[in-house]
């Protein structure tokens, strides 16, 4: 087959003689041989009879060949020509017969049927059984001859192993074939040559006997065997099979058309495919292109090698010329390209008119495919790799919005200086290629970081970056993006396709809406328990944003402690510098010593800040119970009821990594006389230390004078013995058992209430004027119709915690689009004290209104911000009514005497009483005169836009978020900050837990089940379960202007004040909200406050300080008001309420409370007696005009309790309550 071939042309032989030495590559030509040749072989009867002395072809002793060198060529190109003639020839006359034997057939069955009506049934048994036979013997061999076609096609067909096999095997023999035409070219074009003697003729008959069976199997499976005859493939092998043959019968070699095997790589891409090497369509099209050109361009050189070392037959072979088949593909290169060099050109005929046509359709098809191989080739990616893993080092796959502020922000946490040794290696895959920042990003961490180009939706993409190898996968969301549902459902379509092709790999994902997060459960191996996370930004966002209403300046603390920070020292006495000093500081997690097991989380928790210089917020629990011991549980500031276990995991603040490892390698025997905290290291004591139950000694004689004699007070260290709240109920949980009223969800965790319409919660602007609202929560969104839903829920469902009593909570007030706050009030409608005014927040009469001078925070957010493509305009709305309520001016007659003149003040609280008109008009709280000193908090898309809050401040435009005065004060949040969630989430994922726990109010993955059921809270019963849930800390502020802790505001120590708040009230204080210009020795107007985190012993108080601080449960406060009470900053700062300022649990009521039922009886009778005449003058009753559930407060409880300081008779104001739900 290799040798088979058409008529071009003998090889050369008119021109040729044969010399005495005869070279294997190459005749040389002789002009005179050449004119004797001519003359010889002038008539037609020449070629039968040439003379000796005009040899066309060499001959030689070895092989016996036709001594008289006569060419051969025609018997080589007939052999193909009448295979595809006869072949053609028979296919044609096969099916004219069987059409006429059709058309006959035809006509004769209308025949028979005519005579069949005809005669009858009589004749039918006679005549219809022979036909019977014939028709079942004609389909036995139709059925044969399907089967025979059926398994032709199974054999060469590539659905099956064996056909892929064959069809493989074909190619390569057909490319082996082409490589031995390549060998024989640069032998002449005709020869003699031995078959039993030459190798490559040997091969290349093997070759072409494959070829033939193989040529059977298709012309057999072939359907129309008039197009198979006709197909490329079957038309090279016409001229390549049978001039084999002839060569072995006619012991000659004639090179011919066996360049035509070129033609076969046009099938390169197909075998590629069946082999499973090409997948991708770029891919198949270069290959596709590549094979085309190259065939062609092979083809067309064989056939100028052929025509050329031949010559023209016309001109009796006389013009030809030795040209090398490689110089011929030279030349078909340089005629393609249009260059035309002119040292290598066609001289024959047949050559010059086939490159007519050639270049016609050569330079077409060099124009066309050559550009687009090239650019085929060049989109190929460059970041199309695979990921190599390195032994004893881990990898991550971080994907989804990957963009240069993204990676940025994510590579500057995630490999913090601050952090342990970072072992693991960064893999970035996203489909797009990066662009030149985000490379050079790359670049400056290559050490580190290895960018692919895929999609993690692709399984290939995902083998390319060993995902099934990979310790995480960490999916970014675009926060900024217009459709956020949209964004969800694209992170959630690549987290089902990680957990499809990998379901063990642990997947850290950002959500936008907490609405979405429903649908990861529906994942089958989405296993929070494992690892799975999903950092909900909005749940997070708003809930940083509804803690700074209970506790200003909370949401920069928090978002500062989890975000990995350096140290920047500042030498100046400004408010930065102590600022700076707390954002060094971190979360971090350690396993407690050996040393600290049986202890009480108060004492180890005061052993370490003083001994260790280390923050103990809260521990991971192991509960005793047998049901629950596999479920590990978060406990923050558990109380001293809580006694340390074996192993138990601490949380601390702490500013690096190796100051939390002193907790861990604590001992008492090694370390208990040592001052300083860098010298406690690793020791070789047994780690199995256990402490008496007594209260050791941790404090140094010199902070024990600091104390001022405090361990010797009797009352310092109180002997709370806690109740179990499973067991034994407290008494404000007997009585929440003994009503039916669905006050909490069913989970106890949230204060609940039977849905409202939403009518019943409008305000008028009138029916807002004429309420008085007071430390209340005026919430500004701006959104309309058409706005991306935000979720309120997330903003209302920490101030709706469990772990406030009803009377505590603020009434939260939605000023904005009636229009978008329809669309959310369906999550909002089962939670109390809510109210909504239609309008808008640029509006100071709707401001007004709804008295937010008066307001505990000002929240203002916007679901507008991601619908704008400038990101300088993102946060107009929120900067605009933030400076307008900034520049609002407020009358001082405001507030309580507003109040009274409307008629709303409560009894004893009159002006008209002569008992307290001048109590009251001394001790009336100021209101606010301006807008600036109104608590507010904005939420900001763009970090830039901050500079625009504050117009006094003088940060630089390009200064970081976190460094910026508004940030540091509280009074800005950007979701920005969250970003740094994910580093913290990956390293440790009880960091998020923690960080939920403490800002959500108390969601846990089993509400979240319950929410994804329902997509709202459930209302239960007060059961003791239930009720337990209540008995967790909560973060309030803790003023030092006076109350228990005045003596340590003027001068002393925060040490002092933490060890003594901790002792003596369980409250684990961990930062100070301090004025901004209280390091000045002169006095300042200026009302703004900044954050400073976990400072240090040492670290010297003033009076207008508030503290943060984790405050346990109250159980008494919903029985009496009366506990010991500490004043809010209103002297220095009339901007913050007394309900923001939380009361102290009095330790001397709780234990002297009455024990017997009698007693107990009685007090609650009384209690109830006392709640029935309150009820008369605050009661809603269903003819009042102003809608249910608005708290009317017209004295704050702190203003209370001042004025019955002044009372100089022995009756004191009942207690301030608000109006009761009546749900």
């Amino acid at each position: 087959m290799a040798n088979g071939g058409g008529g071009g042309g003998g090889g050369g032989g008119s021109s040729l003689r044969m010399s005495s030495n005869i070279h294997a590559n190459h005749l040389s030509l002789d002009a005179s041989s050449s004119s004797s040749s001519s003359s010889s072989s002038s008539s037609s009867s020449s070629v039968h009879e040439p003379k000796m002395d005009a040899l066309i072809i060499p001959v030689t002793m070895e092989v016996p060949c036709d001594s008289r060198g006569q060419r051969m060529w025609w018997a080589f190109l007939a052999s193909s020509m009448v295979t595809f003639f006869g072949g053609l020839f028979i296919i044609l006359l096969w099916r004219t017969l069987k059409y006429l034997w059709t058309v006959c057939c035809h006509c004769g069955g209308k025949t028979k049927e005519a005579q069949k009506i005809n005669n009858g049934s009589s004749q039918a048994d006679g005549t219809l059984k022979p036909v019977d036979e014939k028709e079942e013997a004609v389909a036995a061999e139709v059925g044969w001859m399907t089967s025979v076609k059926d398994w032709a096609g199974v054999m060469i067909s590539a659905q099956t192993l064996t056909g892929r096999v064959l069809v493989v095997l074909v190619f390569a023999l057909s490319i082996g074939a082409l490589v031995i035409y390549f060998i024989d070219s640069s032998n002449p074009i005709e020869s003699c040559q031995n078959f039993y003697k030459d190798f490559t003729l040997q091969i290349d008959m093997a070759f072409n006997v494959f070829f033939l069976l193989y040529f059977g199997l298709r012309f057999i499976a072939a359907n129309d065997k008039l197009w198979f005859w006709l197909e490329v493939n079957s038309v090279v092998d016409f001229f390549t099979v049978p001039p084999v043959f002839v060569s072995v019968y006619l012991n000659r070699s004639w090179l011919g058309l066996r360049f035509l095997r070129a033609l076969r790589l046009i099938q390169f891409s197909e075998i590629l495919q069946f082999l499973n090497i090409l997948k991708t369509s770029n891919s198949i099209k270069l290959v596709n292109l590549l094979s085309i050109f190259i065939s062609t361009w092979l083809t067309a050189a064989g056939f100028i090698h052929l025509v050329e070392n031949s010559g023209d037959p016309w001109e009796n072979f006389q013009n030809n010329q030795a040209l090398t088949y490689w110089e011929c593909v030279y030349l078909l290169m340089v005629t393609m390209s249009t260059v035309g060099y002119g040292d290598v050109y066609a001289k024959t005929t047949l050559g010059r008119l086939f490159m007519v046509f050639f270049i016609l359709g050569g330079l077409a098809m060099f124009a066309s495919y050559v550009p687009e191989i090239i650019e085929l080739i060049g989109n190929r990616k460059k970041y199309g790799g695979s990921y190599s893993a390195v032994s004893g080092r881990k990898h991550i796959v971080v994907c989804g919005h990957i963009t240069l502020e993204s990676v940025s922000n994510f590579l500057k946490d995630f490999l913090h200086k601050d952090r342990d040794d970072v072992n693991v290696e960064i893999v970035f895959l996203h489909n797009i290629s990066p662009n030149l920042e985000l490379e050079a990003l790359f670049k400056r961490h290559f050490t580190q970081v290895e960018f692919y180009q895929g999609s993690v939706l692709n399984p290939h993409d995902l083998a390319r970056v060993k995902i099934e190898s990979a310790d995480a996968c960490l999916i970014l969301a675009n926060k900024y993006c217009a459709d956020p549902d949209a964004e969800d459902a694209s992170n959630i379509m690549r987290v089902i396709s990680i957990k499809n092709y990998h379901p063990k790999i642990r997947i850290i994902t950002q959500m936008l809406q907490y609405h979405n997060k429903a649908h990861l459960l529906n994942i089958p191996s989405w296993n929070w328990k494992e690892g799975d996370d999903a950092i909900c930004l909005a749940e997070l966002k708003l809930g940083f944003i509804a803690q700074s209403c209970l506790a200003q300046g909370l949401s920069t603390m928090l978002a500062n402690l989890f975000s990995m920070r350096s140290f920047i020292k500042i030498e100046e006495d400004t408010w930065q510098k102590y600022y700076l000093e707390g954002v060094s500081n971190e979360m971090y997690t350690e396993y407690l010593s050996s040393a600290f097991v049986g202890l009480s989380f108060p004492t180890v928790c005061e052993l370490c800040f003083v001994k260790l210089k280390l923050l103990m917020i809260a521990i991971e629990y192991k509960s005793a119970n047998r049901e629950s011991r596999s479920r590990k549980r978060i406990l923050i500031n558990p109380g001293n009821h809580l006694k340390i276990q074996e192993g138990t995991l601490g949380f601390f603040i702490a500013s690096d990594a190796k100051e939390v490892k002193r907790a861990f390698f604590y001992c008492k025997a090694c370390h208990d006389d040592i001052t300083d905290p860098k010298r406690i290291k690793k020791c070789g004591c047994k780690r199995l230390i256990y402490f008496e139950d007594e209260q050791p000694s941790t404090l140094s004689p010199k902070k024990k004078q600091r104390n001022g004699g405090m361990r010797n007070s009797p009352s310092s260290s109180p002997k709370l013995m806690r109740h179990d709240p499973l067991l034994i109920p407290g008494n404000d949980q007997i009585d929440n058992m003994d009503s039916n009223v669905k006050k909490y969800d069913s989970t106890g965790m949230f204060h609940w209430c039977a849905p409202k319409e939403i009518e019943k919660v409008i305000l008028t602007r009138s029916e807002a004027a004429m309420t008085v609202l007071s430390g209340h929560v005026v919430v500004c969104i701006f959104g309309d119709v058409s706005s991306a839903l935000i979720g309120l829920r997330n903003l209302v469902m920490p101030l709706r915690a469990s772990n406030f009593h009803y009377h505590e909570l603020k009434h939260i007030v939605f000023v904005g689009s009636i229009e978008y706050l329809k669309r959310e009030w369906e999550t909002l409608h089962n939670f109390p004290k809510v109210s909504i005014l239609p309008g808008t927040p640029l509006s100071r009469a709707d401001l007004r209104a709804v008295n937010i001078n008066l307001c505990d925070m000002c929240v203002i957010l916007s679901a507008n911000q991601n619908n704008i493509d400038d990101t300088s305009l993102q946060d107009k709305e929120c900067i605009l009514a933030s400076l307008n309520i900034k520049s609002m001016q407020f009358d001082d007659s405001i507030g309580v005497l507003q109040a009274n003149s409307q008629g709303f003040t409560p009894p004893g609280m009159d002006r008209s009483s002569p008992d307290n008109s001048p109590v009251h008009g001394m001790l009336r709280q100021p209101s606010i005169t301006t807008g600036v000193n109104i608590p507010i908090i904005t939420e900001l898309v763009n970090d830039t836009n901050v500079q625009f809050l504050d117009q006094d401040d003088d940060d630089d435009p390009d200064t970081e978020l976190y460094l910026t005065q508004p940030f540091a004060c509280g009074t800005a949040f950007a979701v920005s900050v969250l970003d740094s969630l994910m580093s913290a989430t990956y390293f440790n994922d009880n960091i998020l837990t923690l960080i939920r726990t403490l800002v959500t109010g108390g969601a846990t993955p089993e509400l979240e089940a319950l929410i994804a059921e329902e997509n709202a809270l459930r209302g239960g019963y007060s059961t003791p379960q239930t009720l337990a849930n209540r008995d967790r800390c909560r973060v309030a502020q803790l003023a030092l202007l006076d109350g228990p802790f005045a003596d340590l505001g003027d001068g002393g120590c925060y040490g002092d004040l933490f060890c003594k708040a901790l002792k003596t009230y369980n409250m684990l204080c961990f930062g100070i909200y301090r004025l901004r210009d209280a390091h000045l020795s002169t006095p300042s107007q200026c009302t703004k406050r900044y954050v400073i985190t976990n400072p240090p012993y040492e670290f010297e108080l003033v009076p207008t300080d508030l503290i943060f601080c984790l405050m346990q449960f109250d159980h008494n406060a919903g029985q009496s008001r009366a506990s010991l009470s500490h004043s809010s900053h209103s002297s220095q700062s009339s901007s913050k309420k007394s309900s923001s300022v939380h009361s102290i649990p009095s330790t001397a009521n709780r234990q002297n409370r009455p024990k017997s039922r009698e007693s107990r009886d009685k007090q609650n009778a009384t209690r109830m007696n006392r709640m029935g005449q309150e009820k008369k003058w605050f009661t809603d009753e269903p003819d009042n005009a102003y809608p249910r559930n608005i708290q009317i407060k017209p004295m704050s409880t702190h203003m209370a309790n001042q004025i019955n300081q002044y009372k100089s008779t022995s009756s004191l104001i009942p207690p301030i309550r608000e109006v009761e739900d009546e749900c």
